[in-house]
């Protein structure tokens, strides 16, 4: 059992909510000023007349040169800053303004209401007493015993406040003996702050930096506390340290009190306009929690971007020190259901007709014995041709790579393969038709490193394919439950021809068999990769219908289809065998619909017509009244799939129910559970409440789920020692003005947990 509590605090001010925030909108959290705002015309105008001074009032007094008095309704305006007062004082002399008595000074950020002010037009600088202020589209508001505006333009506020919440009902309040905000640099700087909610003063900054733009500053960060019965008391404090403006680093770190210090380093950095990256580095010295524990850490750098307009360039690097670093420490890199880490270089040069690029690639699989084949490097060329003669297309598809492995008793090889194709599309409004002719010249050359498994040194493998698909679009007018519709009635078919040559003497190095989904079924190919090319003499047929109403929305959308082999196919995945005589794939169905204007379902199968087997079923049912009401009743069947971690076959049947639903105006529910009926358990269930007014958030939550370990066999880590489900409660805070994860919202509680909240349509609405 885990129970954590989680306090976010920062004064950026994200005061804006998220688009799935589930209450207020933005718009009903504006807090305006009671005066109404004063709007002038400054565009256009030359800066002569931006700095001309205009003075209106009931009565004026004026002696040249000396005192001005203007009582009643008196309005100073220069530029977009407005001054209105029931009584001011200009000294012409010395170029002093006083006022007072029902105060307002207004620009294009905030307006304030005062006392008096007092401002020297000669050095822009003025002093405001008894004010209060709000920020123009905004929430923010607050007072001040005295806010100056420097000859530099800066704000300094003494004896101060400022809160984000209603007027008459003030939750929270950040009280202040002085805050100054430097416009140059956009910066603010706090003394002896204190955060009151509830009237009850809850925490106490001595001094802090806060960016009032975008600007970035070297500081401290606010910490985070937590608790759990896992990882005992947890406190980070994360530092931010602006390199240069194209570089920065935070460095995390993050005490627990059953583990040790787990310190996180992310180092950001931009290589000229068009290239930026990022560099991760995770470590923790020594787990308590595990007896012997090595060192586990992580390391990951990312850098993507183009060198001019031709060259792109992209890399992904990820290493971890043991196989359940994710499930058991909270990275800032990958989650506990990610057990594959890419390390990835690419280099790419692109042309209109034509593109070549260069890549290297590994990956590593969590919990797996079985390390895939590493490629160093693989090169490839494509070149396109539209209309090259006679309406015909060329296309010239080429890769030469290098399969390496960290095992020395494994084959490797050199692959070149070679696509050369020449295609004839026709479309017309009612229909297309494609035909294909393609001719694959693959090359290998293997070493044998491996005495179990011998392979010919040189292998040339010809093999032709020829493809022809055509579709064609009826259409009609019909009528549905006393409502008017538009039905499309799409067949299609795909003739596939590819010569059969033998392959058992070439090894298995990027291949693996594909799905046959209904799109599927219309592939030219079996396999990934091009270690097997299956041989085929076979038809595809296939049909779509789709409704659409009389907003022209797509309403229902079903497809069906299935392949006719002609001939047997001879080529298998692994051995290459006569691999099955059977006449027909599998049926494959899918259908998106749109029941009534709230209930939604989507439903895919596929189903062996020469067994009589259900091979995969996935079936969701939506109900969405409002764009914040969700409730999805969701079932998956997967029979014989492969478990890596025992290599034997598992039957999936998962049953699940997701939701999200307001309560009232201001109290939300999200929940999901999940249950396997082959073992009759529970795998997931989270259950979270959320409360959310203008100014602040609070969201409780329960989460439970199956964990996935892997056995690593270090100190007393190993698989059957560790728990099988993990489960915890939750409490995130966030003060909207000084929320530094910005406002709690719908979606991330939807996609806080194993199975992500997908919406399962594919509707052209």
């Amino acid at each position: 059992m885990q129970i954590r509590y989680l306090l976010a605090l920062s004064l950026l001010p994200q005061l804006v909510l998220a688009d799935d925030s589930p209450t207020a909108s933005a718009s009903q959290c504006l807090i305006e000023p009671p005066v109404p705002r004063i709007v002038s015309q400054t565009q256009g105008m030359s800066a002569a007349e931006l700095n001309k001074i205009r003075i209106t009032s009931d009565n004026t007094n004026a002696e040249m040169g000396k005192q001005a008095i203007f009582r009643g309704d008196v309005l100073f305006s220069q530029g977009d800053r407005h001054i209105a007062a029931d009584e001011a004082i200009l000294d012409q002399a010395t170029e002093q303004f006083d006022a007072n008595g029902n105060l307002v000074f207004q620009d294009s950020n905030f307006t304030v209401t005062a006392e008096s002010l007092q401002a020297q037009m000669r050095s822009n600088r003025a002093t405001l007493k008894g004010a209060q202020y709000w920020l123009h589209g905004q929430q923010v508001h607050g007072d001040a015993e005295k806010l100056q505006i420097t000859i530099n333009n800066n704000l300094i506020l003494t004896n101060t406040n400022f809160t984000t919440c209603p007027p008459d009902n003030v939750s929270w309040l950040l009280e202040a003996e002085k805050i100054k905000i430097n416009s140059e640099e956009e910066w603010g700087e706090i003394w002896n702050a204190k955060l009151r909610v509830g009237g009850v003063p809850v925490f106490y900054i001595p001094y802090m930096t806060v960016p009032v733009s975008d600007k970035r500053k070297s500081g401290f960060l606010y910490p985070s506390f937590s608790t759990s019965t896992t990882n005992g008391v947890e406190f980070s404090a994360p530092y931010y340290w602006n390199i240069a403006p194209e570089y920065d680093l935070t460095f995390t770190p993050n005490y627990m009190s059953n583990r040790g210090l787990f310190t996180k380093t992310e180092f950001g950095y931009l290589a000229g306009e068009a290239q930026k990256g990022r560099v991760n580095f995770e470590y923790l010295g020594n787990d308590q929690l595990i007896s012997g524990s090595p060192n586990r850490y992580l390391y990951n750098w990312q850098h993507q971007g183009s060198i001019d307009k031709n060259w792109r360039v992209l890399a992904n690097f990820t290493d971890v020190s043991d196989n359940n670093y994710f499930n058991d420490l909270k990275s800032d890199v990958n989650r506990a259901t990610d057990n594959q880490l890419s390390r990835i270089g690419e280099i790419s040069y692109f042309e209109s007709n034509w593109d070549i690029s260069t890549r290297v690639q590994d990956i590593k699989v969590l919990g797996e014995d079985e390390k895939p084949y590493q490629v160093m490097p693989q090169v490839n060329f494509n070149y396109r041709a539209a209309d090259f003669w006679n309406n015909l297309d060329f296309g010239f598809n080429s890769e030469l790579t290098n399969f390496s492995h960290q095992d020395n008793d494994v084959n490797t090889a050199t692959r070149l393969h070679m696509a050369p194709s020449v295609t004839l599309p026709i479309h017309g409004p009612s229909g297309s038709l494609t035909s294909q002719v393609k001719l694959m010249q693959t090359n290998y050359w293997q070493q044998n490193n491996n005495p179990n498994e011998e392979l010919d040194d040189t292998v040339s493998r010809t093999i032709p394919q020829v493809r022809i698909n055509g579709q064609i679009n009826f259409e009609r007018f019909t009528e549905l439950f006393d409502e008017n519709y538009r039905q499309t009635l799409e067949p299609q078919f795909q003739y596939l021809y590819v010569g059969y040559e033998d392959q058992r003497s070439i090894g298995i190095y990027d291949t693996a068999q594909l799905q046959d989904d209904y799109f599927g079924l219309f592939r030219d190919r079996r396999f990934s990769g091009l270690d097997r090319i299956s041989d085929a003499n076979q038809v595809t047929l296939g049909v779509t219908t789709r409704i659409f109403d009389s907003h022209n929305q797509e309403a229902t959308k079903f497809s069906l289809g299935q392949i006719f082999y002609l001939q047997d196919s001879k080529v298998g995945y692994e051995d290459n065998i006569f691999e099955s005589n059977q006449s027909t794939s599998v049926l494959a169905a899918e259908l998106d619909t749109r029941l009534t204007n709230d209930w939604y379902m989507g439903a895919a199968i596929q189903y062996d017509t020469n067994t009589s087997e259900n091979k995969k079923t996935e079936v969701t049912l939506d109900f969405r009244p409002e764009a914040n009401k969700l409730l999805q009743f969701s079932y998956r069947y997967v029979p014989d799939l492969l478990n890596s971690n025992t290599n034997d076959t598992v039957n999936i049947s998962q049953a699940g129910v997701r939701g999200a639903w307001p309560i009232s105006d201001d109290l939300y529910f999200v929940g999901n559970w999940y249950y396997d009926l082959n073992e009759s358990r529970s795998i997931e269930t989270y259950t979270g409440i959320q409360y959310e007014s203008c100014c602040y958030a609070v969201r409780f939550s329960y989460h439970y789920r199956i964990k996935t370990n892997y056995d690593d066999n270090i100190g007393s880590a190993a698989i059957d020692s560790r728990e099988q489900f993990e489960s915890g409660f939750y409490l995130n805070l966030v003060i909207k003005g000084l929320g530094g994860s910005g406002p709690l919202g719908v979606t991330d509680m939807l996609n806080d947990g194993l199975f992500n909240y997908r919406k399962p349509l594919y509707l052209r609405n």
